[in-house]
């Protein structure tokens, strides 16, 4: 007797709904057929699947894409880095509070080593034919970034390797939900032939039917909701093996057509729009963004930042804003639509020689009109660097605060988390650090703003 299993999976949304009306009834619809024939079929998720600079997703601080999840009738997730440490503790503690599927991950757990409630390290689910599916799951490991948000997360690969050598054994089918990219995968692949398939995600790679490593098939499906992949396991009931699994990725934007679909993905905008539209703060001027120079805007901000952080100067690149701050009344979707991008501040430690080359580094002159995709930047363009509180004077000496500096001691430089990964300034990737979390940049600005806004006799920037 053979039995097919079922599994449909998304990945890396970032809450790009544009084409989730189809998926969703692609989903449900799929799952009731499946049922109606009596196969098996499992719907997860592999994480990312909210992203806060979706204004819907940032509104409801998550929550509102449980409820997508609920409703189109998913069985497991997993997290990814999007859920993980762009909420803070609490936030993320009470995001699955609603959830009526299973959250997997076996490699995050709360500071005193315990899992967290919400979560299972993994999930043993039965077929309609009584075949036992076995789940792993794992997400990225941001060491520095879950700390500092009072989680523990551990090596995945070794925390896998172990849930492998428990499982196997008990369980007729063993898959892993991996937030941990492609390279990973086939890491685990190779040191667990003993996996199934692993679903992956993290580094957005497409793999239109999959790929072999070590007799375990890899999947990939992109990013931003762009595919939806179904994998299918064929299951010998008499042999009590695999005998059969392929994959293949449904392109979203070939399903069938949804009535209303457009009005449906608007309804989303709009009620996270409606539940941003509270004010934070009133200013008496409008602040202009810049991308190719200083601003209003990128001075006020500047002190936003060296406030917040107490640090000695500040470096950010002006195409952060994607608007000006208008003048009046700011709401809070007016800070959002200004400053989307899930980035954090952080302050890194330097000496006076380091800081002088990384002055000379940020004077790129193909840097200001290069696009940037990831590492959290939701803008179009890098736009110029912008030094605060900082230079290299016309006799080469570096000013700090007005006074030149000492090249041997050490100053503190805030800066934005999207260069410390080894991207444009290699040297922040091993020095000494602080990410400012939980805190968002637009959150940093909204502080400062509510001080500084709140009466005539405010500081004003130059």
């Amino acid at each position: 007797m053979l039995e097919t299993i079922h599994f449909y999976h998304t990945n890396d949304v970032h809450s790009h709904f544009e084409h989730w009306p189809r998926t969703h009834e692609f989903l449900v619809t799929r799952k009731k057929w499946h049922k109606e024939v009596g196969d098996s079929c499992f719907v997860l998720d592999i994480g990312d699947f909210m992203d806060r600079s979706n204004v819907y997703t940032e509104a409801t601080l998550g929550k509102g894409n449980v409820k997508l999840l609920n409703d189109a009738n998913y069985d497991a997730v997993t997290i990814g880095n999007n859920e993980g440490i762009t909420l803070s503790n609490s936030e993320l503690n009470t995001l699955y509070k609603d959830a009526k599927f299973d959250v997997l991950v076996a490699n995050l757990h709360n500071i005193n080593g315990d899992v967290p409630s919400w979560a299972k390290s993994y999930q043993i689910y039965n077929t309609a034919a009584g075949v036992k599916v076995g789940i792993i799951a794992a997400t990225a490991p941001f060491y520095l970034f879950y700390e500092q948000l009072e989680w523990q997360v551990l090596e995945p690969l070794a925390v896998l390797k172990k849930q492998v050598d428990e499982l196997r054994d008990q369980v007729d089918v063993l898959v892993c939900m991996s937030h941990l990219g492609l390279s990973e995968d086939t890491l685990l692949a190779e040191q667990c032939p003993e996996i199934d398939v692993i679903f992956g995600a993290h580094t957005h790679h497409i793999l239109h039917e999959g790929k072999i490593v070590n007799d375990v098939l890899l999947t990939g499906g992109g990013k931003f909701g762009l595919f939806v992949g179904h994998t299918e396991i064929l299951f010998d009931m008499d042999l009590k093996k695999v005998v059969k699994k392929k994959t293949m990725l449904h392109r979203t934007i070939d399903l069938a057509t949804v009535d209303k679909e457009k009005e449906i993905v608007l309804s989303l905008e709009q009620r996270g729009r409606e539940l941003l539209d509270v004010p934070v703060f009133y200013t008496d001027r409008y602040y202009n963004k810049e991308w190719y120079h200083h601003s209003n805007l990128s001075r006020l901000f500047a002190k936003a930042l060296l406030k917040f952080s107490n640090a000695d100067c500040a470096l950010f690149n002006a195409g952060i804003f994607l608007s000006g701050l208008p003048k009046g009344r700011v709401t809070a979707n007016d800070i959002h639509g200004m400053l989307p991008h899930p980035i954090n501040a952080c302050v890194v430690e330097l000496t006076g020689e380091c800081l002088k080359e990384i002055y000379m580094e940020a004077q790129n002159v193909d840097w200001p009109r290069r696009e940037v995709k990831g590492l959290g930047f939701r803008g179009v363009v890098m736009g110029k660097m912008l030094n605060y509180q900082f230079e290299v004077d016309d006799m080469g000496r570096l000013v700090i605060g007005g006074s030149i500096a000492d090249l041997k001691k050490s100053y503190k430089l805030v800066t934005l988390d999207m260069y410390t990964f080894g991207y444009f300034f290699p040297d922040f990737k091993n020095t000494p650090k602080t990410y400012l979390l939980p805190q968002f940049l637009r959150d940093i600005l909204i502080l400062y703003g509510l001080e500084f806004f709140k009466g005539e006799n405010s500081e004003r920037p130059d």
